[in-house]
């Protein structure tokens, strides 16, 4: 093969494997809206609209240039979801470009290239762009509208230009690649900051190419450069530019008086004519390496004016308009995530600190940022900034802290080795063992190894032996690390996400690795450097904590990446090694072959069914069920990201219940989105308030403490006169605290919310037929500490609304803030609660049981609920789907039981019947919320229905009883809890047809079976001595 026929076989199977991809993504795409961030990017993206910190605005871009390729507002979803398996299907063809440029100089490192080379060069790139392409989690944000998949080609687009950049360094326009670096550097701060981190690999191939004196040292110190270079970019060039336009507008229009906006104009003008002079000035003198600095710093900057976006489409005063960057200082503040907090990767707070918050005695308190809004013609700083935030002693501080937060103390001192009741700070020692075995080595550890070894299942692991480990498919290996996997269930084998790979990937790039580290050290320390910036500089960054919401292997891709590229050169290196014992091209042939079956094949085989979302449309099942839960009008109560950024998509593109007012309560504690829902949007009115914008600007209101007064001792205070109190300006309404400002207080937490019995009734909240059961006044006990903004604000909503409007909450959480403190006074209508002035206690009651139910109005909801395929068999149901059915299934229970109450048995056998149809209980997991379905068949006098979901159950629990008697006794403290909860659901299943089953020949094969099964458990009962 000649070096033409080498170029032209590069280009041709180059975009074979793209198309290999592009097909595997489109057939695999969500149809629709995903969970946790992507209703948001698509809601965004469709609108342009904003987002959360740091934006992607062109990703949004991007993403409404592809949904203009449909009409159909139910197709725009996908359209966006489209744009993230193109983008992944390109983050391939330049994967295999990679691998082809440097497999060539791989193999040119062990003599000329023959044809035999050539082919194993293009066999290894095309095994390692597929392997990857196949890959767990890269694939996983292939099919879906997020930033990853584009952030992923962006990456790969870089890497490969800069090897281009390298390969023609030396010729007259080599420089026209790093020009071209350079602008799609810029682009990446318009979709995620996770692609800058290719910048110190690039530098290194400049380094390793132009320099001479290669060593150790020279190394180290071209090491510490590049991550300069990356420093200088992403903490300096971007932040200081807008600086920059944040200070000339700040002086142009406070001190000389010009219009808003002219320092940003006057800012824009002062940069292009420093570029025009800075290139005019480097081109007349000849000094070519500066002309070509300015020329990358311009292409920089012209890449990130995609961030133009977010102030104009701020200034429009977009439905969805997150942080409101609408200057130039508050999109300074939107990219330095200032909402988020202030953490410092190198030196911050353990959470020991709060056992003894101690100040630092000389200077007890720190400034917080100014915060600037538009008043009379100028920026006006409207908060008390100066001394406002504690600043923690230095006793509970340290370097690199690891172990930070509160909330997760208990899991931190269970892995760092700190005794339960220690209230110490942790020593260094501790810390780096939390980072190396938690973070390094569970997190990321096990994430790699669900790429290249294989995945237990898709459940979140929580540190135990039963999910989301690494698994092999090799008994021996895997039994060493979680025990015996003899007899293994089929809610075990059945799991989609169990993905068995044999360590087949990890040892083919294991070789390859070593191949490159023999023949090629300074390109294998590159990747090596890539490698470590994508992956555990990553989660050194991101400091996660134990445990996270969700499992976050899609943000360390790019080190998969790297090690894909590994797995190609172990078909390289396999070749070299094998050449000599047969013809080279029947060798290279062979060998790529081999390894192609061996391990993409293998991937794509193992990763399709749980990859595959295509037509599955769960998530938005889930949030058509919140919406079509509200009566017309209403307000809506929203908590975290699933029960709010799906709503958002089908407001903002589907246009459904467009009425309903959203309120997410954790962005109710921001003067900027208390604003907006102070706006009407779409069909729904503004909320009722009736705080100004200065009472609970930035810096203002933000807590109110609880401060009993002698004047309310022993007294109620109506909601309406808790409000007066909260908007005065009386001095009387405040109380001095220790740094000499002025914070609100409250006299009282016991609090009356008067019940207008006809405007319940006229507005619907409460049906006719439940009048007589409406209170005059709901008495509610609130926090005895503090009450912060987003508190206020509910409270504030609650005492204007006058019971014009129903008013729901999602019940994604258990807080009784969470519900204003009125869990007591809720409706179920679907899958919200609504607030209603009938008392239900839930004293003594689950969660589960919280709120009563007008069977009437719930059932009309749940028929509006569009299941379309969900129960097939076909669809993927991940672990999302099945943590929301939790919700429906729940729903539907009670729903039932209402009407059995009510005596309507058909009706709820109805219903019960539609819970099972559409979530069969061996294909939904959570089989201990599955218990009541026999005793309720039993009671509503269909016994064979009642067999039916018993002998599901005990088959299920029956399987994983037997499983679990394999284990030894040594591996009893693993599963101790796990044998406990399962015979205890298998026994309550027992005792259910005890009570209501007559059939004694039926009974007592019951009874006989669950003997067989405890027995099998005498191994693990200890001898007595």
């Amino acid at each position: 093969m000649t070096t033409e026929n080498f170029k032209k076989w590069n280009i041709i199977l180059g975009w074979i494997t793209f198309a290999i991809a592009l097909i595997t993504y489109s057939l695999t795409l969500e149809p629709t809206v995903s969970a946790w961030d992507c209703g948001e990017y698509i809601s965004t993206s469709v609108k342009l609209e904003v987002g959360h910190p740091p934006g992607a605005p062109l990703f949004q871009m991007l993403g409404a240039f592809f949904a203009m390729f449909t009409s159909n507002v139910n197709e725009i979803a996908k359209m966006v979801n489209f744009m993230s398996a193109l983008a992944s299907a390109f983050t391939i063809l330049f994967m295999f470009w990679t691998l082809t440029n440097l497999g060539e100089k791989l193999a040119f490192k062990r003599g000329d290239l023959s044809e035999g080379k050539y082919i194993a060069i293009l066999g290894s790139s095309i095994v390692g762009s597929l392997a990857y392409t196949f890959s767990d989690s890269f694939w996983f944000s292939a099919v879906e509208g997020e930033v990853y998949a584009m952030s992923s080609f962006l990456m790969a687009l870089l890497f490969w230009l800069g090897l281009k950049w390298e390969s023609e360094i030396h010729t007259a326009r080599g420089h026209k690649w790093l020009i071209l670096i350079s602008f799609i550097v810029g682009l990446s701060f318009g979709v995620h900051i996770l692609s800058l981190l290719v910048i110190p690999a690039i530098v290194l191939l400049y380094f390793f190419k132009t320099y001479q004196n290669i060593n150790p040292k020279t190394t180290a110190i071209a090491t510490v450069i590049s991550v300069v270079v990356l420093m200088f970019v992403f903490k300096f060039l971007f932040p200081f530019t807008l600086k920059f336009f944040s200070v000339s507008e700040l002086f142009f229009v406070n001190s000389i008086g010009m219009p808003y906006n002219s320092g940003s104009i006057i800012a824009a003008i002062v940069l292009i004519a420093l570029f025009y002079f800075g290139l005019n000035f480097s081109r007349k003198k000849n000094k070519v390496h500066m002309n070509t600095l300015i020329l990358s710093v311009l292409f920089i900057m012209i890449g990130f004016s995609s961030w133009m976006m977010l102030p104009i489409r701020a200034n429009a005063n977009t439905t969805i308009n997150e942080n409101d960057p609408s200057s130039a200082r508050e999109l300074l503040a939107y990219y330095e995530r200032e909402q988020y907090g202030d953490a410092n990767v190198f030196y911050d707070t353990y959470y020991s600190n709060s056992y003894k918050r101690e100040q630092d005695k000389k200077q007890p308190y720190k400034d917080d940022k100014p915060k600037y809004e538009k008043r009379n013609g100028k920026y006006e700083i409207v908060n008390n900034y100066k001394n406002v935030i504690p600043n923690w002693s230095d006793k509970h501080k340290g370097f690199i802290p690891r172990m930070v937060n509160p909330a997760s103390e208990k899991m931190y001192k269970s892995i760092a080795g700190i005794p339960k009741n220690s209230t110490r700070r942790p020593t260094f020692s501790e810390n780096l063992k939390f980072m190396m075995s938690f973070q390094f080595g569970y997190m990321y550890g096990r994430y790699f190894m669900w790429n290249f070894v294989g995945r237990q299942n898709d459940i979140q692991g929580n540190l135990d032996v039963f999910n989301g480990n690494w698994i092999s498919g090799i008994d021996a290996i895997d039994e060493a690390r979680l025990g015996s996997q003899e007899k293994l269930p089929s809610q075990v084998l059945k799991n989609k996400g169990r993905n068995t790979y044999y360590f087949l990937p990890l040892i083919l790039g294991i070789i390859g690795l070593l191949y490159q580290i023999k023949w090629d050290k300074e390109n294998f320390f590159t990747l090596l450097l890539f490698f470590a910036f994508t992956g555990f500089a990553i989660i050194f960054y991101t400091n996660p904590k134990p445990f996270e919401p969700r499992e976050r292997d899609y943000a360390v891709v790019g080190s998969f990446y790297i090690f894909a590229i590994w797995i190609g050169f172990g078909v390289l290196a396999l070749y070299e090694y094998l050449k000599s014992f047969s013809n080279q091209k029947i060798t290279a042939i062979t060998v790529s072959v081999i390894c192609f079956l061996a391990v993409p094949t293998l991937m794509a085989t193992q990763n399709w069914n749980d990859h595959d979302r295509s037509n599955r449309y769960t998530t938005h099942l889930n949030a058509q069920a919140y919406l079509e839960s509200c009566d017309e009008n209403a307000i809506m109560f929203t908590i975290g990201d699933n029960d709010t950024f799906p709503l958002w998509y089908l407001q903002e593109v589907e246009g459904i219940r467009t009425d309903v007012k959203l309120v997410n309560t954790s962005l109710f504690a921001t003067d900027w989105y208390i604003d907006q829902m102070k706006r009407a949007t779409y069909d729904a009115a503004p909320i009722p308030s009736q705080l100004k914008h200065d009472q609970y600007k930035y810096g203002t209101l933000d807590v109110a403490y609880s401060l009993e007064h002698p004047r309310f001792k022993d007294s109620v205070m109506t909601i309406k006169n808790l409000m007066r109190w909260i908007a005065s300006d009386s001095d009387v309404t405040y109380v001095e605290t220790e740094n000499n400002t002025k914070e609100k207080f409250y006299p009282t937490n016991r609090i009356r919310i008067p019940v207008n019995k006809e405007k319940v009734l006229e507005n619907g909240i409460v049906a006719q037929k439940d009048a007589d059961k409406i209170v005059p006044y709901i008495d509610i006990t609130i926090d005895d500490r503090a009450l912060f903004k987003n508190r206020i604000l509910m409270l504030d909503i609650l005492a204007n609304n006058n019971w014009e409007r129903p008013i729901y909450f999602t019940g994604g959480a258990n807080a009784d803030e969470e519900y204003i403190w009125l869990k007591d006074y809720l409706q179920l209508d679907g899958l919200a609660y609504k607030l209603v002035p009938i008392k239900t206690p839930i004293e003594g009651k689950s969660l589960f049981d919280m709120g009563r139910i007008d069977p009437d109005k719930m059932y009309a909801n749940i028929q509006k609920w569009d299941w379309r395929n969900i129960n097939d068999g076909k669809i993927y149901l991940d672990e999302q789907t099945k943590r929301n059915s939790i919700s429906m299934r729940n729903s539907l229970f009670r729903l039932s039981e209402a009407f059995e109450k009510k005596g309507a048995n058909l009706k709820a056998l109805e219903v019960l019947d539609l819970s099972l149809e559409k979530m069969p209980i061996q294909d939904f997991d959570h089989y201990s919320l599955s218990l009541g379905y026999p005793e309720a068949y039993y009671r509503l006098g269909d016994s064979i229905k009642a067999r039916e979901t018993s002998k599901t159950l005990l088959d299920l629990f029956k399987e994983k009883l037997i499983w679990l008697s394999t284990f030894s006794m040594d591996e009893t403290s693993l599963i101790f809890d796990e044998i406990d909860t399962t015979l205890y659901m298998y026994k309550n299943v027992i005792s259910q047809a005890e009570e209501a089953d007559v059939d004694k020949e039926y009974l007592a094969a019951l009874q006989e079976e669950f003997i067989t099964i405890v027995k099998l458990f005498n191994h693990l009962i200890p001898d007595e001595q």
